[in-house]
């Protein structure tokens, strides 16, 4: 078949080393070189894609975890989330997620998030007697939901690929974010005792509740932190901002907030934070031209139709299709990342979705989803290679650390699969 073909030929241009971007566009122009005996045209197409005022709000969204990140905002985060939970079975591990499910709805980014939280929480968890895997885990798995929770850049590329509502993926990504954050704190409380003092009178004693004008005044020093999710999600919900106007206001609030509250935006730190932004969005702007080329050379080889005509033949259906495609990323995953994921799948299989009547917002999710899965799945894996970094552990204890939180990820897109009103009923209220 077409598609598959098309992909196991990319899959040996990277297995020989060559880089995605490079090897989606040496691919496509070979074969529609081979095809039609020209390629003249292509560069006004490629332009057309990359021509897209929806497009400006990925570097945004980018930029303001930047800023967030170089304000050292994670740190009050965490020391908030601590100071109210640090009393309850497995609580560092609790106020871990917790701080991961903020930050993810100020950052978009899992790395971002596994790195930032992951730099202050594990020192601490380890400090106050959390297991090794137990902390490396509970990052990598806590890590995942900053492309889940929006802001999201990977939802943003997919809404560009599908031209579905953004605010409506945001809105269908809060409840199952929100699901699986719940399933990461109950599991570090199965697993996990209460912390332990570790110096004064109380050492080695469960700690206890933290006194109310404690938790008030950590409390003070994250609230202006914690006013940018609903800053920027507030202003696309009701309508005051479009997704690209959130992303530049998000982007200023957060330099705000880290330049004159938090005072820790030096000219260095800026200059940083614009130039990582940049790489970033470079690098994606140049995965995406590859995959311009792919999907356009996929429709010239009629691939999208021979792929709708395969699942229609083998009776699949909605739940059969959804599952083949969850095994599909999963293997993708195990050797790609996200966005190349995106842009390699989604234009293939959108007469798939049509055919099959599924909506393209819950497929979304799903997506964002398996997306999760693959970023504590090895080899590539990139939050669990984020941890070792951090940490220095063998990448192997990292890997034996994520499985429970891989298996979570797999029962939450086997749930969401079963009920989609998980991530349908918001974006309904909400009124997409």
């Amino acid at each position: 078949m077409t598609f598959f073909a098309t992909l196991a030929g990319l899959l040996v241009l990277l297995y020989l080393g060559v880089p995605m971007f490079a090897a989606m566009t040496l691919l496509s122009l070979g074969v529609l070189w081979g095809t039609e005996g020209t390629i003249a045209t292509l560069g006004e197409f490629v332009f057309g894609k990359l021509d897209s005022y929806l497009l400006v709000a990925v570097p945004l969204f980018m930029l303001m975890a930047e800023f967030m990140v170089r304000g050292r905002v994670v740190d009050d985060l965490f020391h908030t989330a601590h100071t109210l939970l640090r009393h309850i079975r497995g609580g560092i591990g609790v106020a871990t997620v917790a701080a991961c499910t903020v930050f993810a709805a100020i950052s978009g980014s899992s790395v971002a998030t596994a790195l930032t939280i992951g730099k202050v929480a594990i020192p601490q968890m380890l400090r106050y007697g959390y297991s090794r895997r137990g902390a490396f885990g509970v990052v990598a798995g806590g890590g995942t939901l900053g492309i889940l929770i929006p802001p999201s850049a990977p939802m943003v590329l997919y809404a560009y690929v599908t031209e579905a509502s953004v605010g409506a993926l945001f809105a269908a990504g809060v409840l199952p974010g929100l699901m699986m954050a719940a399933m990461f704190a109950l599991w570090c409380v199965v697993t996990e005792g209460r912390p332990v003092a570790v110096e004064g009178d109380d050492a080695g004693r469960p700690l206890t509740r933290a006194p109310a004008r404690e938790m008030w005044a950590a409390l003070k020093r994250s609230i202006w932190a914690l006013t940018l999710p609903p800053f920027v999600l507030g202003g696309i919900y009701f309508g005051i901002f479009t997704p690209t106007e959130a992303a530049g206001t998000g982007a200023l609030w957060a330099l705000v907030i880290a330049a004159l509250v938090y005072r820790r935006m030096t000219l260095r730190a800026l200059w940083e934070s614009l130039s990582e932004a940049t790489r970033t969005t470079a690098m994606l702007f140049m995965i995406i031209v590859g995959a311009s080329l792919y999907g356009y050379m996929l429709t010239k080889l009629r691939a999208p139709q021979e792929l709708t005509q395969l699942v229609v033949e083998l009776g699949l259906g909605r739940a059969g299709f959804l599952l083949a495609m969850a095994v599909l990323l999963f293997l993708l995953g195990l050797i790609l990342e996200s966005f190349s994921i995106i842009l390699l799948t989604t234009p293939a299989i959108l007469p798939v979705l049509d055919a099959l009547a599924i909506d393209k917002v819950w497929y979304g999710v799903l997506l964002t989803l398996n997306l999760e899965l693959a970023l504590i799945s090895p080899p590539v894996a990139l939050n669990l290679v984020v941890i070792k970094a951090i940490t220095g552990a063998p990448l192997s204890e990292v890997n034996l650390a994520a499985i429970p939180y891989m298996a979570m990820l797999a029962a939450g897109i086997v749930l969401i699969i079963a009920v989609p009103e998980i991530a349908l009923w918001l974006p309904r209220v909400a009124g997409y």
